[in-house]
């Protein structure tokens, strides 16, 4: 075989590895309003930066017919690129071949590029649309499966680690994606389910369709599972680019520093007045933290999960930070089980990737009642404790109204190890409110008796000056000069050196 010849036989070896199941397929997929998997590779990366690996492997089964049906990268697209510029490992499922179920040789692929990325301190993208293991293989596809995991587990807090779910996601499937860093969803495109319909109205005989059991809406505003949901795959794989521009490649980096162009010392008048004088009347966290931030803008994670918490990325002069808030807008701003586990899990993945905390705090104490206790607030609640406590990155926060109880000693209060601790002047720390320490106080005393005392109590506690006497505040500021005293306290922590003592991992309550 000649020269030419040899080049002509790799050229169309090389086109028929790129179609996936062939035409048909692709059409039935785009028919179903879905990207192929190098389509969406395509969008997104940099332009012409994809590097296929494993373009020719296939699989080796033999049973149920398989060996007739031999298809060049067997329902696995992998590779590295870049975004940005910066060097990006990912995998994508592809359903055109054999609906994206996981053979063994995929699985081998996949831990290929993981391991890459683990070795370069790369972030890794898993691009989910597949039916799940493959059936014909048996056990060695569920294997397969439990490699990835282990893998995802290793680079868990050394690499920034991102799924998008494109389409189905089943059964045992759904581990890796919960063991990543941040689930990306399309709004009725795609769903994540242990079990799917059929086997629930089996088992349990309730009657659900996927898209309520386990439809992109359902795990960003019940279960947790997904951190952003958007109503497009073309958005969606936009916003995986946009929340890496505030990541660092791995946990041995900084997160880029953007030139700010926004005046570090801008004033914002507008918090001046944000806060109701009623302290019992909501406003919106994000009205403090949006006119704060950079340019103003904040990328809010599980915008639909747990609202009585807020946390998300922006930056400070230029630099990331993220962002914890409790949202008085919504259940007054309490901590409960699922703003607990939400604040928890994001503090402990920015201090995997040396990424400053701010804390925005506003909270009236824990949600009470049975529901709470019997589903375990004490444990959930105590995982915020553990998660800043634990944390060794720049910690600055911002008392802007309430921090009363427990509630105030877990959002980064001054002895749980915060930094830098600040108050707006009607700041309120206290046991608790004034109301309620007067009925335990004074529990025998008349109306009028009463209402003096709170009045007393109030002149007394409802303000930061006991808190700064103590130094548990560190600075009372005008609320308009909120954000320059957060940029400079940012810039007097960066060179922070602090570590835990030496252990093989602490035991997190779980």
């Amino acid at each position: 075989m000649n020269r030419e010849d040899i080049y002509a036989r790799f050229e169309t070896l090389d086109r028929q590895a790129t179609q996936g199941g062939g035409p048909d397929k692709v059409e039935k997929q785009h028919a179903a309003g879905h990207m192929t998997a190098r389509e969406r590779i395509d969008t997104l990366l940099d332009k012409g930066t994809f590097c296929e690996i494993d373009k020719f492997v296939n699989h080796r089964c033999t049973r149920f017919g398989m060996e007739k049906k031999q298809i060049p990268g067997d329902g696995v697209v992998c590779g590295y690129g870049k975004i940005d510029g910066r060097l990006v490992f990912v995998y994508a499922y592809d359903f055109t071949v054999h609906g994206g179920s996981l053979s063994e040789t995929n699985a081998a692929k996949i831990v290929k590029v993981q391991s890459l990325a683990l070795q370069n301190g790369a972030p890794v993208i898993g691009l989910n649309d597949s039916g799940g293991a493959r059936i014909q293989e048996g056990v060695q596809s569920l294997a397969g499966y439990a490699s990835i995991f282990r893998q995802n587990t290793m680079a868990s807090g050394v690499i920034p680690q991102l799924t998008a779910i494109l389409g189905p996601c089943a059964g045992g499937a759904c581990y890796s994606p919960a063991l990543t860093d941040f689930i990306f969803m399309v709004d009725s495109r795609s769903y994540m389910f242990i079990t799917g319909p059929d086997v629930v109205k089996a088992v349990t005989n309730e009657v659900v369709n996927k898209e309520e059991l386990g439809g992109a809406y359902t795990h960003s505003s019940k279960s947790g599972v997904a951190h952003f949901m958007y109503s497009t795959e073309e958005e969606t794989l936009m916003q995986m680019r946009e929340l890496l521009s505030f990541l660092p490649s791995n946990n041995m980096e900084d997160a880029p520093i953007v030139p700010c162009t926004d005046d570090i010392n801008r004033r914002v008048e507008s918090l001046q007045t944000v806060v109701p004088e009623d302290p019992n009347q909501p406003y919106d966290i994000k009205d403090v933290i949006e006119p704060v931030v950079d340019d103003q803008y904040f990328l809010e994670v599980m915008p639909h999960f747990a609202k009585n918490v807020v946390i998300g990325f922006a930056r400070l002069g230029g630099q990331t930070v993220g962002i914890v808030a409790n949202q008085p807008a919504f259940l007054a701003g309490v901590l409960d089980i699922d703003a607990s586990d939400k604040a928890a899990r994001f503090i402990r993945f920015c201090d995997c990737f040396n990424i400053p905390l701010v804390t925005f705090e506003d909270v009236p104490g824990f949600l009470p009642g049975t529901a709470q206790e019997h589903n375990g607030i004490i444990r959930h609640g105590a995982k915020i404790v553990y998660a800043y406590a634990e944390a060794t990155v720049p910690k600055i926060t911002l008392i802007t109204r309430k921090a009363y109880g427990g509630a105030y000693i877990v959002m980064a209060s001054k002895m749980i190890g915060a930094d830098v601790n600040l108050a707006w002047p009607q700041a309120e720390i206290a046991v608790m409110g004034a109301s309620g320490a007067v009925n335990i106080l004074y529990r025998k005393a008349s109306d009028e008796e009463k209402t003096a005392a709170v009045n007393a109590y109030e002149e007394e506690f409802s303000n930061p000056y006991r808190a700064a006497e103590r130094g548990l505040v560190d600075e009372v500021i005008m609320p308009r000069d909120t954000r320059v005293k957060l940029i400079r306290a940012l810039e007097m922590s960066r060179n922070k050196n602090q570590s835990n003592p030496p252990k093989k991992h602490g035991n997190m309550p779980l």
